[in-house]
């Protein structure tokens, strides 16, 4: 229940990972959490040891995180990128083949998907812009927008082995108030899609991740 409570809260677990929270404040503070949902009386001492445990895991966590994150230094940034999402629907497939062979003829374009269950998200050049409406005209759009940049953060092979690279790396832009639009990852990258006003401060911040 304490290690529920604790995760709920980013910056708590940040805090505990750090070393920098004072654990027996902290639990006088989630006692009544915890009592509450336990429906019994819980003492302090045994929240505090939880406590403990739990930041003892993360720190260990922390320091495979920070040797990893030592190893990114290859950021990419492009700009002048369109979004579109579209209802998925039995045609789709074959049109993103068309834009993808259409794209094929000229490397310097930027085209990737991101497919879900229901909708089919497309990052493109706004060069292609003209191509989506005429190959799409018929497919439900559920969302677009333009003037969007997106950075790509190369990752260590290792990074499929340790947990938390990714929450890491995004918390870094919650810190400092920048919202991204989406994310899209690969084996070994992240590209993050966000508001190209934003992309400065963003950068700024991602290169000085480690």
């Amino acid at each position: 229940m304490t290690e529920e409570i604790i995760r709920k809260s980013p910056f708590l677990e940040e805090g505990l990972s750090q070393g920098i929270i004072n654990l027996s404040s902290l639990a006088r503070i989630i006692q009544p959490q915890i009592q509450e949902k336990l429906f019994k009386e819980i003492k302090l001492g045994a929240i505090i040891m939880a406590l403990k445990r739990i930041s003892h895991r993360m720190g260990k966590n922390e320091v495979n995180l920070k040797q990893l994150l030592e190893k990114i230094n290859d950021l990419t940034v492009r700009s002048n990128i369109i979004y579109y999402t579209f209802a998925n629907s039995p045609a789709l497939i074959r049109k993103q083949q068309e834009l993808l062979e259409l794209v094929s003829k000229d490397q310097s374009l930027f085209l990737t998907f991101s497919q879900g269950v229901f909708e089919t998200a497309i990052f493109a050049s706004a060069a292609l812009e003209k191509d989506i409406k005429r190959i799409f005209e018929e497919e439900k759009i559920r969302f677009k927008s333009k003037d969007l940049s997106s950075i790509t953060i190369i990752l260590p092979e290792e990074t499929v082995n340790v947990p938390g690279v990714y929450y890491s790396i995004l918390k870094i832009l919650a810190w400092e108030g920048i919202n991204f639009i989406e994310v899209i990852s690969s084996f070994t990258e992240l590209t993050i899609f966000l508001n190209s006003r934003d992309v400065e401060r963003a950068f700024s911040a991602l290169k000085n991740i480690n």
